[in-house]
């Protein structure tokens, strides 16, 4: 078969790990797709809409490094625009191709289908520029050298990439790659380097120190030169809930999740009364931070992906995964101290009545600890995250959530697209009726996937979230209330594809997740009815910071 610029691209993926490609088919990118279905190394996964082959591309990507999706010119594009800004948020990689009206008929400025029928074949890729770190429209002679620069870039900065890629580009005859894709590291300079150890030193010698980190720690490949450092120095840490399971949580030196004035005392009194403050690859959200009510000591240092500062120095350019190094190293030469910690509260549910209607409270407690290592947890933006961010988890763990973005409804792509990234690992979707609302069509995609997740939704009939924030009788908040029980079977699956469970109480949760734990062939779908009005602790503080920031 002849090599074209479709192989070049999927070869050129295939190397940076990719093993799965979503989207959804469009006559614009058939031809592309022929490509893939013939590609030895890399499956085509093949999506209820765009949007959702977004949203899995995104949730594949946090797990695998890298996904891609691919859709069709226009009203293709336009669906999964939402997900790629999410990603472009939340600095996950995700290429995105789109298949599109060839380049005579662009020149032509012919009135074709899919288009705004201008004769402007540039709309969409400006939309897709203020979403995407970079774009590029391939043509004839540059076409691989643009690839190149799409992937190099996408991988460099951790964000989207869009590629538009012609019906007739995509058959151009080329070479194969003739070396490996060279993605130059991002370096330190010398003279940061020595500066920020120096001042480092001064500033840590016999200092009570807790070390606070965030998701851009992972983003930026720096994860094992965190563990590194925390397991060297023995400093205790915590992680902000966007970076949830960045860390292990079940060694005694996690602190807990910070989430500023919400904190627990153990969190907060190692965070904000801390000597010194190591903030590592921190964004501080509203979200995350219940309105910005974060209380950092006088000195906290903080590293980020490019620099790192203390108090109004910055030491640049000073890679992420360096910093930590140097922390490390420094911490061990002058004899940086832990912060004190408080003992954990532990949770007493002796006195719960284990046949009442579930509570939010029991709830998560009970869901966390049917947790085992090296499950990937993802987790929709509502009583969900919530309730699920503050629990420790076991090692090995990963959480995934989209507190920046928040776009409801993403989890359920997203864990899909993690499952397929690590099939080894069980998925485990929290999602409530509301958000599922939006994207239960990819439960389809699961079963012919054959991931087998667990997915828990929580009916609490409508938008709890919402009526935390504002309207909590308002009929907006309502939905209509779907038989959920039946709902997979409409979608396809098969009785032996599929365990339905429906819990309402206390001793059926613990019933459910003894099955479920013993069910691993198939997909588990636990509905679990909830009272409409009840919301996590955490849910009601920071909803209650959010409605005054909205007042």
């Amino acid at each position: 078969m002849t090599y074209t610029v479709s192989d070049y691209l999927l070869d050129r993926l295939n190397e940076l790990g990719l093993r799965d490609l979503f989207g959804v088919p469009g006559d614009f990118n058939l031809q592309f797709l022929d490509h893939v279905i013939e590609h030895e190394g890399i499956a085509w996964v093949g999506n209820a809409n765009e949007l959702n082959a977004g949203y899995a591309a995104d949730g594949y990507a946090r797990v695998n490094g890298i996904g891609a999706l691919v859709t069709t010119y226009g009203v293709g594009e336009l669906s999964a625009i939402n997900a790629t800004a999410g990603s472009y948020a939340e600095h996950v990689p995700v290429l995105h191709i789109v298949g599109a009206p060839s380049k005579d008929a662009q020149a032509a400025h012919l009135t074709m289908h899919h288009t705004l029928g201008d004769g402007d074949f540039t709309h969409f890729i400006r939309m897709a520029s203020e979403v995407s770190c970079t774009v590029a429209d391939l043509e004839h002679a540059t076409a691989v050298s643009e690839i190149d620069r799409v992937l190099r870039e996408i991988m460099i900065h951790k964000r989207p990439g869009y590629i538009l890629l012609a019906t007739d580009v995509a058959r151009v005859e080329v070479d194969p790659p003739a070396a490996p894709l060279n993605v130059p590291a991002k370096l330190s300079s010398p003279g940061a380097r020595e500066s920020f150890r120096k001042d480092l030193t001064t500033l840590l010698a016999g200092k009570k120190t807790t070390v606070l980190a965030d998701l851009l720690v992972h983003r930026m490949g720096a994860q094992n030169n965190l563990t590194e450092m925390l397991d060297a120095t023995g400093l205790p840490y915590a992680t902000l809930m966007w970076g949830k399971t960045l860390v292990d949580e079940s060694k005694p030196e996690f602190a807990g999740i910070y989430a500023g004035v919400v904190s627990n005392e153990r969190t907060k009194k190692a965070v904000e009364d801390a000597e010194i403050l190591i903030c590592a690859g921190v964004t501080f959200t509203d979200t995350t931070t219940a309105g910005f009510s974060q209380n950092l000591p006088e000195h906290t240092v903080f590293l980020d992906a490019q620099t790192s500062r203390i108090g109004r120095k910055i030491y640049a350019p000073l890679t992420l995964d360096t910093s930590l190094d140097i922390v490390r190293e420094v911490a061990l030469e002058v004899g940086a101290l832990p912060q004190d910690l408080l003992p954990w509260e532990e949770e007493d549910h002796a006195d719960v009545d284990m046949d009442a209607p579930l509570t939010q409270e029991v709830l998560w407690s009970l869901l966390s600890r049917e947790l085992t290592p090296g499950n990937i947890v993802v987790a929709d933006q509502g009583t969900s995250f919530f309730g699920m961010a503050s629990r420790r988890f076991p090692e090995r763990s990963m959480f995934i959530g989209q507190p920046l973005w928040g776009s409801i409804g993403y989890t359920l792509p997203a864990m899909m697209g993690a499952a397929i990234a690590d099939r080894d690992a069980r998925g485990v979707l929290l999602i409530g009726d509301g958000s599922a609302q939006l994207t239960i069509q990819e439960l389809g995609t699961m079963l012919e996937q054959k991931i087998n997740p667990v997915v828990v939704l929580i009916n609490n009939d409508g938008y709890t979230v919402e009526r935390a924030i504002h309207g909590a009788t308002q009929p907006y908040n309502d939905i209509r209330t779907y038989n959920w029980q039946l709902l997979p079977a409409a979608l396809g699956a098969r009785e032996d594809e599929v365990l339905m469970l429906r819990v309402n109480t206390a001793t059926e949760l613990v019933d459910a997740a003894r099955l479920t734990q013993q069910t691993r062939d198939r997909l588990v779908f636990m509905e679990i009815m909830m009272d409409k009005d009840d919301v996590p602790a955490l849910l009601a503080d920071v909803a209650s910071a959010l409605t005054r920031a909205n007042s």
